[in-house]
């Protein structure tokens, strides 16, 4: 061969002529020798490739394989093969690990180093942002959407009634908790929770996915307050569900009164006797069905003529008096009388267990054998009342709303008083039911 010398060009010209070796003497291999040894010389790395990497042996003390910009493969006498980068910050020497090889590649190994270099020219030091990320993980783990949920509705038990406490958490444990209660707070968007109330919608119960949404909302809020996520994704949600057109609990007029005492007296639903006096005393009470239901005996004094039902089972988590009328105290002595030998805390005890108070639905499933299932609702008489009096009666909205148990608008809203208006409203209870005595 004719051949006098190559160059070869990598960052800088190397230069050597063939006299040096034979051609037909030297291998491939120590051909490849020579010249990684000249480019050593000149400060030129060549890196490794997969197969030195595989190819490399135990020795008796631990040797390093280096691969540039800091990263290198450490080969342990037993075998073990670690990725390592050293790199400097602040001044300082500090050592990076990437995982083993081969379960970390050269190309993945590498791919570490430049996610490192990046940080370096930010500013960050890689080994404090990892530690960091790995905190975060963890946190993610433990702060899962159904730690913190659960959390949150802990602490409403002291705002809410019992009832109310255990509805929203039976609704989450059925609606929410086996879909994303598993995943971190911090990971869910908007999609993930549209997916889970697509679900509820698909069952019909529009108005169930959208008060899911809310109680969702009030729980993303919670995180966001404690850490623990960064926004609510349901505030994204909005106007996105279906909704049904607004209505209101069923309520007629006071003019519909007569006729609906009259259907009721005549009884030709076949209702139980208390059952009735429970309808009657909805009417002249106005109070919700549920505390009405669970309306115990020791709560009533029949000497100052009122129930004093306790904060445990009103909505607001306040204690709330109810003046008892003339016609209400006939009401409570009749049932008194039918039930008292049961010898049950309840006033309208079940018909079919004493023990236990009256099922939630048994007066509007009442009033829908009435024949009124379109027209009224156990809730319907409180809306019936306060239009009424209000109208009618003439007293002011402050002590019609104290007695319906509303919370008073403005900053002092939560400063509720159990007592107050009492006098008012003890006349305008006795007022109520003489109304309603006198159109009937």
């Amino acid at each position: 061969m004719n051949i006098h010398k190559t160059v070869i060009k990598p960052s800088k010209t190397l230069t050597f002529t063939f006299a040096h070796i034979c051609y037909n003497s030297f291998t491939a291999e120590k051909i490849g020798g020579i010249i990684v040894g000249y480019l050593k010389k000149l400060g030129v790395s060549m890196g490794l490739t997969d197969i030195v990497c595989k190819n490399t042996k135990p020795q008796k003390k631990p040797y390093k394989k280096a691969d540039g910009g800091g990263l290198y493969l450490l080969i342990n006498p037993n075998g073990t093969k670690y990725w390592r980068m050293k790199y400097r910050f602040l001044g300082k020497e500090k050592l990076l690990a990437f995982g083993t090889y081969p379960l970390l590649s050269l190309s993945e190994a590498r791919e570490n180093r430049e996610k490192a270099k990046k940080l370096l020219v930010n500013g960050t030091d890689p080994q404090a942002f990892r530690k960091d990320e790995k905190q975060n993980k963890v946190r993610n783990s433990q702060n899962t959407f159904k730690v913190v949920a659960l959390e949150w509705h802990e602490n409403q038990k002291y705002r809410w009634s019992n009832g109310y406490y255990e509805k929203v958490l039976r609704s989450l444990e059925l609606n929410i908790f086996p879909f994303i209660g598993a995943r971190p707070i911090a990971d869910i968007e908007a999609p993930d929770l549209l997916d889970v109330l697509r679900k509820i919608e698909k069952r019909g119960a529009f108005d169930i996915a959208g008060r899911t949404r809310q109680i969702c909302g009030q729980i993303f809020r919670y995180g966001i307050q404690t850490g623990r996520c960064k926004r609510d994704p349901s505030q994204d949600l909005r106007g996105a569900l279906r909704t049904r057109r607004t209505s209101h609990f069923a309520a007629f007029d006071i003019k519909d009164v007569p006729e609906f005492l009259q259907t009721l007296e005549r009884n030709e639903a076949r209702l139980f006797s208390r059952t009735k006096r429970a309808i009657r005393l909805s009417l002249l009470t106005f109070t919700r069905p549920g505390e009405l239901r669970q309306a115990q005996w020791e709560e009533i004094d029949l000497k100052s003529k009122q129930w004093t039902i306790p904060a445990e089972r009103m909505k607001m988590r306040h204690a709330h008096i109810v003046p008892l009328s003339k016609q209400a105290l006939r009401l409570l002595e009749e049932q008194r009388e039918e039930t008292g030998f049961f010898n049950t805390p309840w006033v309208f005890p079940s018909q079919v267990r004493p023990r236990e108070p009256m099922s939630n639905g048994t007066v509007n499933v009442a009033l829908k054998r009435l024949g009124y299932h379109e027209r009224m609702t156990a809730h319907g008489f409180r809306a019936l009342a306060r239009t009424t009096i209000r109208e009618q009666l003439d007293y002011a909205p402050d002590i019609i709303e104290a007695q319906l148990a509303h919370k008073p608008a403005g900053p002092l809203g939560e400063a509720y008083d159990r007592a107050k208006f009492i006098k008012h409203r003890h006349k305008m209870m006795q007022k109520w039911a003489d109304l309603i005595d006198s159109i009937c």
